[in-house]
């Protein structure tokens, strides 16, 4: 599965959400993913939230997934 893909299939199932997702080999990827849609969620929903949004491929064309959640909010606090 493509980046590009695994990025459309978050931002269809998150409203809103900016997603960027890399891979050197396209079944290990690296995802971080800024959405208002995480406010007020513990560090688990918010990965529960995006790997609903990727269905049946976790576990098959997407072997690893790595994870960085943020909303608007939390990233102006690290700038």
């Amino acid at each position: 599965m493509l980046p590009d893909e695994i990025s459309k299939l978050i931002k269809d199932g998150i409203n809103g959400a900016r997603v960027t997702v890399h891979s050197d080999d396209n079944t290990h990827y690296n995802a971080i993913v800024i959405s208002d849609s995480f406010t007020g969620k513990s560090l688990i929903q918010r990965h529960q939230m995006v790997y609903g949004c990727l269905g049946q491929a976790v576990g098959n064309e997407i072997h690893a997934l790595s994870l960085k959640t943020h909303t608007i909010d939390e990233l102006k606090l690290k700038e």
